[in-house]
């Protein structure tokens, strides 16, 4: 049974769906939980700034918003009585989804959960999808929760919670 699960988040519905998605089964195996988030200095640059202010204002400032969502998820897993540690990371060192696999292999998961906008054709060439690199590249299984479509959050209906990867 999964004891170690990593649980990428970055504070999006579609990463609170994954971690609620790795709850559940903690719940179900008594494992405990490793929450990391990536702070992504490259997500933001569009090369006008110097590197001055973007390092002294705009990295610290997404350093205490990477802090506050860990610090939420602990506090969500708290809530279901789930042992939950936390990491921050800088994206200087690779893509995020290097990292997610690296934590993988250094703290020995057995299982990775990730929340996904499922991107199909065109938006997934255009915006990557760190999911699907994590999929490929991973040592450990992983579970790939896809967010609620439009249609299923315009209707109420519940969309199936997750789709095993």
């Amino acid at each position: 049974m999964y004891q170690r699960i990593l649980v990428p988040i970055d504070g999006s519905a579609t990463s609170l769906r994954g971690l609620d998605e790795a709850l559940r089964m903690a719940k179900l195996t008594g494992a405990t939980l490793r929450l990391i988030h990536v702070v992504d200095e490259l997500k933001y640059v569009t090369g006008f700034e110097t590197f001055a202010t973007y390092s002294g204002d705009v990295v610290p400032l997404m350093a205490e918003a990477g802090k506050q969502i860990l610090e939420q998820g602990r506090e969500r897993a708290q809530r279901a009585g789930i042992d939950a540690e936390s990491v921050l990371f800088t994206s200087l060192a690779g893509r995020v989804s290097e990292l997610v696999v690296a934590q993988a292999k250094a703290w020995n998961a057995d299982l990775i959960v990730i929340g996904t906008h499922g991107r199909h054709g065109v938006a997934r060439a255009v915006l990557g999808s760190d999911a699907e690199q994590v999929l490929r590249m991973a040592p450990v299984p992983v579970l790939l929760v896809h967010a609620p479509r439009v249609d299923e959050e315009a209707s109420g209906v519940a969309a199936p919670m997750a789709a095993a990867a």
